[in-house]
């Protein structure tokens, strides 16, 4: 599962999943740029990976904002001369809130986020991927995909949903490139997304509560963890994964198959 010389794009990737995934990917032997919207988190994570051996860098990326976007797809290819992975996990949780008291403004910051940014990645990272293939892995969730009992994230499951529409589509138009593109459906997962999360104050009157007496993780008793997952984005990064391509995955430790 060697990368040796090959070059990846982490978004998000100065905490939570992104980071995991990036270390994973200098491990084995990956080029690693990091994008996250706070530059000191970016640079801490870069420093961790040249702690180890690895070789990255840092760039303040707000992943919405398409100058940006493109400015650090094209500072990543240009600086290490190509480019192979790229992992758009940048996202937030946004207002979770009634769908009658979901201002305009709140759904459009989480779709601009998650969809819009996940599309800009996509966009202008495939003229340097067309040169040599490789492969884009984008964070979708159970939400909105399998579970949509989370009361109050309609506009963050309508951005889940729209990602793994979006990767179909993109896998089937890329493939002629031999440019792969998957979803990853993580469940609970014990990162920091809750920073990025607003819950309104009138959410109790549409909640309907859903008990699981025994608990809702299956599998192992507790949420997975961030390596867990960097695990699965470090396969479908690599050639071992040369024939998936338009796939969702589910990483949830089966927590979907009760909850959805």
């Amino acid at each position: 599962m060697r990368l040796k010389d090959k070059v990846a794009i982490v978004s998000g990737g100065g905490s939570g999943i992104g980071k995991a995934a990036a270390i994973k990917l200098a491990k084995q032997g990956a080029k690693v740029c990091i994008f996250d919207i706070k530059q000191s988190r970016a640079e801490k994570a870069a420093e961790e990976i040249k702690a180890i051996g690895g070789d990255a860098f840092a760039k303040e990326v707000d992943i919405a904002n398409p100058e940006m976007v493109e400015s650090g797809v094209k500072e990543a290819a240009e600086r290490w001369g190509r480019l192979d992975i790229v992992f758009a996990n940048a996202g937030i949780n946004g207002t979770v809130s009634p769908i009658e008291d979901l201002s305009p403004n709140d759904w459009d910051e989480t779709l601009t986020t998650n969809l819009k940014g996940t599309f800009l990645l996509t966009k202008y990272s495939i003229p340097f991927l067309k040169k040599n293939g490789g492969s884009i892995i984008i964070t979708s969730s159970v939400n909105g995909n399998r579970i949509f009992s989370n009361i109050g994230m309609s506009a963050y499951s309508s951005s889940k949903a729209g990602q793994v529409a979006f990767m179909k589509m993109a896998a089937l138009e890329l493939s002629t490139y031999k440019i792969r593109v998957n979803a990853i459906c993580p469940g609970a997962i014990d990162t920091n997304i809750d920073q990025n999360t607003w819950p309104s104050e009138n959410l109790e009157k549409v909640k309907i509560p859903v008990e699981f007496p025994k608990g809702d993780q299956p599998l192992e008793g507790k949420p997975g963890t961030s390596e867990q997952v960097a695990d699965l984005v470090l396969f479908l990064s690599s050639d071992d994964s040369s024939h998936i391509s338009g796939t969702a995955i589910f990483i949830d430790g089966a927590e979907s198959l009760i909850r959805g």
